[in-house]
């Protein structure tokens, strides 16, 4: 799906520096998704993306969905605070502290969101590290949380890779349990309220990786054949994927008729038959086949039992050239009878487990916030204070120029305006100037007061869009949502709870 914006705006305000409290939305009024609501869940999920020496991830191309904002016209107004301005500090900036630089570094607190899009395909978005009563908490945009491309609640096998780099993940990968967004966008996917909060588990990395693409196991039993489907699930060490049972024909074995965990198959070859019966003849009437082997023969006529050749003689026996029936004769009394054979056999069923095998070795490494931290957040702000943009912008300008690949994390530094697209019923935007390209700049972190030195300062908004405003086929603005109450609230019901391990 693609979106149309139309962008412009007017700058002004100040920012308020002080905590204060705003009304948080009911936690029955904010919208979640599961994501991944087990460990087994979780583990197969991380096992996606590290498995087959991270193609998965090295792959994953950046999510291009709703990036593209057409400005044909200027539009005033924007965004108005619902409440008092307040801030929530950053992990580890709880006490504030004056230091500062004058170099830009960059924060460990961004990296990249991996899914399986609409596409079935995967992709990557930006996302950033927030803090959070148990430090488990990533931001970013709402449409890398929630399928709107492909009308699915939510986009397959969600992670977080903070400070990802061509396959590295140096602090691990996060998986994600739980999403919460605000109403309007869940339901009516409002541009004013594209923005996600989720919750992720301990981050792993792993201790060895291996791929089976063809997993088997034999069991006698369909039970037999569950409990180890079951058991390969429920090991903590590994994580199991795409595992099913199915039965098959143990071609070795038969069993009496009518037996429990048996199967029947007529029309056997000869050989078939043979093979539990080695001393019997084709022609012999014989009442000793083996247990859960038989034959049954049907009267023809003489003109069929010669129909191969024409020539068949009286007293003679063949077969059909599939060996599946035997054709014979006999003489009863001063008269030749004709007669077709038909052999079958009842064999034993077994089950197999078959699939495709992710196995991997995975080390728990600790909570997202005790690794990279987490940066605050601000809402109800005023407008036209200066902010760092932090993302991975890819993808080409209008003209066809690839400013960027999406490989590194960059920034971008601007003063707010205010803008709005009334065509997505989007009257509350916030812009900055920058020449970032949509494709995987969705959901860059929009950092107030960042301190260089402690990495540091308050989320106040997420990328949804860039725009070329000026027409030039260059992208120069990058628009976010107008983080207010309505945003913290949606932040506090995710805010306080808990994920924890997956290994």
């Amino acid at each position: 799906m693609k979106r149309t914006f139309v962008v412009g705006g007017i700058s002004a305000g100040l920012l308020a520096s002080a905590l204060v409290s705003a009304p948080a939305q009911a936690a029955d009024e904010v919208p979640s998704v599961i994501l991944a609501n087990t460990n087994l869940a979780a583990r197969e999920v991380a096992a996606f993306w590290y498995g087959e020496a991270k193609a998965n991830l090295i792959g994953a191309t950046p999510y291009d969905v709703e990036t593209k904002v057409v400005a044909k016209h200027v539009s005033t107004g924007g965004p108005a605070a619902d409440s008092k301005p307040g801030v929530v500090p950053a992990i580890g900036d709880e006490k504030k502290s004056s230091s500062k630089s004058k170099n830009v570094n960059l924060p460990k607190t961004s990296g990249k969101v991996f899914f399986i899009g609409a596409d079935h395909q995967p992709h990557w978005c930006t996302g950033t590290s927030i803090q959070a009563q148990y430090r488990n908490l990533v931001a970013t945009a709402g449409s890398c949380v929630y399928d709107t491309a492909g009308n699915k609640a939510t986009l397959d096998k969600w992670i977080f890779v903070p400070g990802y780099y061509q396959g590295k993940t140096p602090w691990g990968i996060y998986v994600g349990k739980q999403g919460f967004t605000h109403y309007d966008f869940d339901v009516y996917e409002d541009g004013d309220r594209d923005y996600a909060f989720v919750t992720v588990y301990n981050g792993v990395i792993p201790t060895s990786a291996s791929f089976d693409k063809d997993y088997e196991s034999t069991h006698e039993t369909k039970a037999e054949a569950e409990d180890k489907k079951a058991a390969l699930a429920a090991d903590k060490t590994t994580a199991w994927s795409w595992l099913k049972v199915e039965e098959f024909i143990d071609y070795d074995h038969v069993k009496p008729l009518y037996t429990p965990g048996s199967k029947k198959e007529v029309g056997v070859t000869w050989d078939a038959f043979k093979k539990f019966n080695p001393s019997i003849a084709p022609w012999e009437t014989s009442e000793s086949a083996a247990e859960g082997t038989g034959y049954w023969d049907e009267e023809i006529s003489r003109d069929k039992f010669r129909e191969p050749e024409g020539t068949q003689a009286d007293g003679s026996w063949y077969f059909s050239p599939d060996k599946k029936t035997l054709y014979w004769s006999k003489k009863v009394g001063s008269d030749w009878k004709y007669y077709s054979r038909a052999f079958w056999v009842n064999y034993d069923l077994d089950y197999k487990v078959l699939g495709k095998v992710f196995s991997i070795g995975l080390k728990d490494v600790g909570r997202l916030g005790d690794n990279v931290g987490g940066q605050g957040l601000a809402y109800n702000q005023k407008i036209g204070k200066p902010v760092f943009v932090f993302g991975y912008p890819s993808g080409s300008h209008p003209d066809g120029n690839y400013a960027f690949t999406g490989k590194t994390l960059k920034w971008a530094y601007g003063k707010t305006f205010a803008a709005s697209a009334s065509s997505i019923k989007a009257e509350e935007l916030i812009g900055i100037k920058s020449s970032f390209t949509g494709e995987g700049a969705l959901g860059s972190s929009w950092l107030l007061n960042y301190k260089s030195a402690r990495r540091l300062g308050y989320l106040n908004g997420v990328t949804i869009g860039v725009s070329d405003t000026d027409k030039n086929n260059r992208y120069d603005t990058s628009v976010s949502p107008y983080f207010d109450g309505e945003t913290y609230g949606v932040y506090s019901v995710a805010k306080n709870l808990w994920s924890g391990k997956i290994v």
